[in-house]
């Protein structure tokens, strides 16, 4: 009986890295020290602490000073959408704390997406409004892996601007992404993006939980949701997560430094999967844009199957995966990602999100493809009765 787990929900979570922990462990304890407080011990995090967002900087091609440190997330999806009034364009298929927060606001077009899950730059430009201030996009969306086509959405961000401008219109119009989902597999250099405002999360690439970042263009008005003690050039008031923060640099830096090893490595191991998977199960259905797809992400239903029954009985041997978002599984609920690419409900409620990291390998993941044909046979043979 195999006593290893094998865990392929990279997506929902990622073991913080032995590096990253070993980075911030300092932080924790001798160098304690409030980053605002005057005296030496202090100014001397304070300094560490500004290095460490250099080292973030540059791995996304920006300034130090344009990053603001949040909680996460979520908390710098919202602040990018606190920043502007006026009409907001993002998709259908997006995470639910961009969706949340584009609710929030009196006007929103809400793109269907192709039924890759990719979103057009053509929609955009045909959703766009003389009072667009936002459009929204995620680099890769979190449950399909498909990579969304953001310079070609930038190009025409910036020929409306263009031509705002000609006719002496100055509403501002910004393209915000969250890029936590593509991070470690992706460039997110935000010049070659075209982005103006970058959210990231350091709990995807085998960081801290709790730690995000908002990177805004200088060109960006930004309005604070926490206010306080003036932090983060008063957007993001509270006292510094020094540890976190170190531990953000340097997921980060691995990241940067083995993407290309690592996307190549992590596409074999799903491509793989996903040959055994569909050579067993002829009606086995993937989703997700076939090579415009993350190297890690598996998106596959089989219809008829009632995926969390598949789910529970893959945790009995040892393998951990899901349904869908850690979000919509935890509410028990169709996802509408895949109500949103148009998968028929007997179809997306026999859906597996598989995700692929670090804890994988070619033995582990030979193994798991075994334990899901057994289980979904066994499904497959009690429905059949």
């Amino acid at each position: 009986m195999d006593t290893e787990v094998i865990y392929l929900d990279h997506a929902a979570a990622t073991p913080l890295d032995s590096k990253v922990l070993q980075a911030m462990q300092p932080y924790f304890s001798d160098a304690f020290y409030n980053p605002s407080a005057p005296y030496a011990p202090a100014i001397a995090v304070r300094r560490e602490y500004e290095a460490a967002k250099q080292v973030i900087a540059q791995c996304i091609g920006a300034k130090g000073d344009d990053i603001i440190i949040t909680a996460g997330a979520t908390e710098s999806i919202n602040l990018a959408f606190a920043s502007v009034d006026g009409h907001v364009i993002t998709s259908s298929i997006e995470h639910h704390a961009v969706l949340a927060a584009a609710k929030q606001k009196q006007e929103v077009t809400l793109l269907e997406p192709l039924p890759t899950g990719m979103v057009s730059a053509v929609s955009v430009r045909d959703a766009l409004k003389p009072t667009t201030q936002l459009v929204s996009i995620a680099l890769a969306n979190n449950e399909l892996g498909t990579i969304q086509p953001l310079r070609e959405i930038a190009e025409v961000i910036k020929q409306e601007r263009q031509a705002r401008l000609a006719r002496g219109d100055h509403t501002p119009l910004y393209l915000h992404s969250d890029a936590s989902q593509g991070a470690g597999q992706l460039d997110i250099n935000v010049a070659r993006l075209g982005v103006d405002l970058l959210t990231l999360n350091a709990a995807k690439i085998y960081g801290p939980k709790q730690v995000g970042l908002l990177w805004s263009a200088s060109s960006v008005v930004l309005r604070p949701l926490v206010l306080g003690g003036g932090q983060e050039r008063g957007l993001r008031s509270g006292t510094e997560n020094v540890a976190g923060v170190i531990g953000f640099a340097k997921a980060l830096e691995l990241a940067s430094q083995h993407r290309k090893f690592e996307s190549s490595r992590l596409m074999k191991l799903r491509d793989m999967l996903q040959r055994h998977l569909t050579q067993t199960f002829s009606t086995a259905v993937v989703s997700g844009h076939e090579r415009h797809r993350l190297a890690g992400h598996l998106h596959i239903s089989f219809p008829g199957i009632d995926a969390e029954r598949v789910v529970f009985a893959l945790e009995a041997k040892r393998v951990l995966l899901a349904t869908g978002s850690a979000c919509a599984a935890n509410k028990g609920t169709r996802s509408h990602v895949l109500t949103g690419i148009g998968l028929a409900p007997e179809v997306a409620d026999g859906s597996l999100r598989i995700t692929l990291g670090k804890l994988s390998n070619e033995e582990n993941t030979v193994r798991a493809a075994t334990h899901i044909i057994t289980v979904l046979t066994a499904e497959y043979a009690r429905k059949n009765k």
